[in-house]
């Protein structure tokens, strides 16, 4: 067994393909993820048809089992799916329904290597944002959505932050939009930490639990 299929197979694993006797699974193992409940599936056609994957938790590699991936399905939980193995390149942000093609989360191409699923927990949100590297510079604090960084804090980037409370998304441009990345409880002591191409963060909203 590879590493990445060690790591995959605590997860529930379902391999689908269309017979004369209809649809068939093949079924492994279930993962416990501290009652957080989640599941995913990725199909490698558009409209939710080919070969398909179930996840209920992180996957750091998925192309063990993925080809490519043209329409996801998710039916619980919040997931950030990732378009490079280990939780790298672009991010997207899905919430529970269906999306029959790659254009419907806004994905560039038919490329999903990783996925996490986002623990929301009800309670507040809190975090302190830099305009400079290691906690360096002006600090902002920050406790709701914000759809203009610039029109509220007056800086043109984000160059470091600390979050204490909630799991937030920050967008490149203002009103929610471009590139976004998933800001999980932690420290981040340079735009890099969270992915980012450069220190520039337009938008800033909570991912509340629907």
């Amino acid at each position: 067994m590879t590493p990445a299929e060690s790591a995959f197979h605590t997860h529930y694993i379902c391999d689908r393909w269309e017979s004369s006797e209809g649809c068939m699974e093949h079924t492994g193992g279930n993962a416990y993820n501290g009652g957080h409940m989640g599941k995913i599936i990725f199909y490698e056609d558009k409209n939710f048809s080919g070969r398909c994957i179930e996840c209920s938790n992180d996957s750091a590699d998925l192309t063990c089992l993925l080809n490519c991936c043209n329409s996801i399905r998710v039916e619980s939980g919040c997931f950030m799916v990732y378009e490079k193995s280990n939780f790298n390149g672009n991010q997207y942000c899905l919430r529970r329904g269906e999306y029959p093609d790659c254009h419907d989360w806004m994905g560039v191409g038919d490329r999903v290597c990783s996925c996490r699923l986002i623990h929301m927990e009800p309670g507040s949100f809190s975090m302190r944002l830099y305009e400079r590297i290691e906690f360096g510079g002006q600090m902002m604090d920050l406790e709701d959505d914000c759809p203009s960084v610039m029109d509220r804090f007056h800086v043109n980037g984000i160059f470091s932050c600390n979050v204490t409370d909630g799991n937030w998304l920050f967008y490149e441009q203002p009103d929610y939009r471009g590139r976004m990345y998933l800001i999980r409880p932690g420290d981040y002591t340079r735009f890099s930490e969270w992915g980012g191409r450069s220190a520039r963060v337009g938008s800033i909203r909570r991912i509340l639990a629907s």
